[in-house]
């Protein structure tokens, strides 16, 4: 390879190493900005772009002067992590499946990718701002397309109707019809005219269901609703929002770890707490603060309501009303976990008091709307998610301490899929299957304590290093310091909404936390 590199450098008269090298560090770069602006709208492409970066990062390996690898504090725990995931899918019930999973394990590897690819403290402002403006088109989206409504609702059901003998019942609302998006009900009849059998996806609220409704069993009427058997329909303006993802949780995940980056931007930025503009005065050996002239002068606040700071606001309030049009308990919870975080360590107390006037109100508003769209309340004990996850809690545990290889090992990633039924799991067939929509439980049941004591210091070291910086407040303008503060925000959320949500195994919501995770390490190493 290098004397093929320098023949072709003694014809072109150009050092083609260099080149080479620039042009793959260019390239795994590009790829970076894909994958960021990927990020928050679809998994494939964000991977497609993800793996791409990463060959053309690998490759810059074999051209010299080669790169320095950045490894960080948490190399050594990410890497045992992953080891320990091996490890453990070796000793699986079902090893072809979680060795299939390990797939999903090596998304840490985006920490590294990411981390490395990050030359200068400018590009992590362009990753951060254009993670935050290119959801907002998903976010955009989310109001508009509940204005416009959706499916057709179904109001005033017969009980003879084709509908009520596929158990539809008041409010349900037909989403698709033989896999296409129901507009009317004269779109929804015209399918009986060519399938004896229909299959129709409904929504109720909470949950999507598919029935079979026979045209045999339609109505004697003029017009469709008679046909169908209901008396009224209307656009559906009831459901939790998915963005452009296929699933609501996946979408209040996301939009938790980037509203939390956008509201620390915007409380680093807003004067709360005393900044000093970059380039007009400098620090001198006593830690006092000198203009040019090297006299002593009082910090001042930096500017409030400056364009920044407006965009910042509207990101922050769209992204939250977003959140609570997913109807997502959890998220909704870890985001004001992560607000009051991030108010705590970068806002003013009398800021902070008058940001938790503003939130009272706003909690109220949201905590009704709850209740209307799913009905039922924040905390509620009756509801059938919440008495799901008590079922699978108790059936996690228990599997996870039934003998000295489940607590060690684990039972391996996803062979519950194969073997649900044996070990009794999901109250012996009677609940819908899945995963324990818990992060901690998930990882000790499946790889066993090991795994979940590696990611708790994980974990642990981020927040740390994060902390740290802030304590230090070292910062050479409120960006980055927006940046630390938002990641920590996440970071909490991240963590208090894992322990009824098993987000660590959802990828898209993974990748963008490793993500951001590699932004603000990247300013923590500059400034440490």
């Amino acid at each position: 390879m290098e004397n093929v590199l320098k023949k072709l450098d003694l014809i072109a008269g150009i050092n083609t190493e260099k080149t080479i090298a620039l042009w793959l560090e260019r390239l795994a770069f590009l790829f970076l900005i894909l994958m960021t602006l990927m990020a928050p709208h679809s998994i494939a492409a964000t991977q497609i772009a993800y793996i791409l970066g990463m060959i053309f990062w690998i490759a810059r390996f074999f051209i010299k002067p080669r790169p320095k690898f950045i490894k960080t504090a948490l190399f050594i725990p990410f890497l045992a992590f992953g080891i320990w995931a091996i490890i453990s899918a070796a000793f699986s019930y079902a090893p072809d499946i979680s060795f299939d999973k390990l797939r999903n394990v090596s998304l840490f590897l985006i920490f590294f990718f990411v981390i490395n690819n990050l030359r200068t403290i400018k590009s992590v402002k362009l990753i951060a701002f254009a993670l935050i403006f290119s959801c907002m088109v998903s976010v955009i989206w989310t109001p508009v397309e509940r204005v416009i409504g959706r499916g057709v609702e179904i109001q005033g059901v017969k009980a003879e109707s084709p509908l009520a003998k596929a158990e539809m019942i008041q409010g349900d609302t037909i989403v698709k019809v033989n896999g296409k998006k129901a507009s009317s009900p004269e779109q929804v009849l015209a399918e009986f005219e060519e399938n004896e059998v229909v299959k129709i996806n409904l929504y109720r609220p909470d949950f999507y269901l598919d029935v079979d409704v026979k045209r045999i069993d339609l109505l004697d009427g003029k017009t469709a609703n008679e046909k169908l058997g209901f008396e009224s329909w209307k656009r559906s303006r009831n459901w939790r929002s998915a963005g452009f993802y296929g699933h609501y949780a996946t979408f209040a995940e996301v939009l938790q770890l980037i509203a939390s980056l956008a509201f620390g931007l915007f409380i680093a930025g807003f004067g709360l707490k005393r900044s000093v503009r970059e380039g007009e005065r400098e620090r001198g050996s006593e830690g006092v603060i000198f203009n040019r002239l090297s006299r002593p002068i009082a910090p001042s606040l930096h500017p409030a309501f400056s364009l920044s700071h407006i965009l910042l606001f509207i990101c922050v309030a769209m992204m939250a009303l977003a959140l609570l049009l997913t109807v997502t308990r959890a998220s909704q919870a870890a985001f004001m976990v992560s607000a009051f975080s991030i108010v705590l360590l970068g806002a003013s107390r009398k800021t902070f008091l008058i940001l938790l006037a503003v939130a009272i109100p706003l909690v109220i508003g949201g905590l009704i709307f709850l209740q209307q769209s799913r009905q039922t309340n924040f905390f509620d004990s009756t509801d059938n998610s919440t008495t799901w996850r008590q079922t699978v809690y108790r059936e996690g545990f228990k599997l996870w301490t039934k003998n000295t290889r489940h607590f060690i090992l684990g039972v391996g990633m996803d062979s519950i899929k194969r073997y649900k039924d044996e070990w009794g799991l999901f109250d012996n067939g009677k609940l819908p299957p899945g995963h324990f929509h818990s992060t901690p439980l998930q990882l000790v049941v499946e790889r066993g304590l090991s795994a979940l004591l590696l990611w708790l210091l994980i974990l642990g070291i981020y927040k740390l290093k994060m902390f740290k910086i802030l304590r230090q407040n070292n910062f050479k303008d409120w960006i980055e310091k927006g940046i630390i503060l938002g990641a920590f925000g996440g970071m909490v959320g991240f963590f208090v909404s894992g322990l009824v949500h098993y987000n660590l195994g959802d990828a898209e919501v993974a990748m963008i936390f490793f993500l951001i995770m590699a932004l603000a390490i990247r300013i923590v190493r500059e400034r440490e």
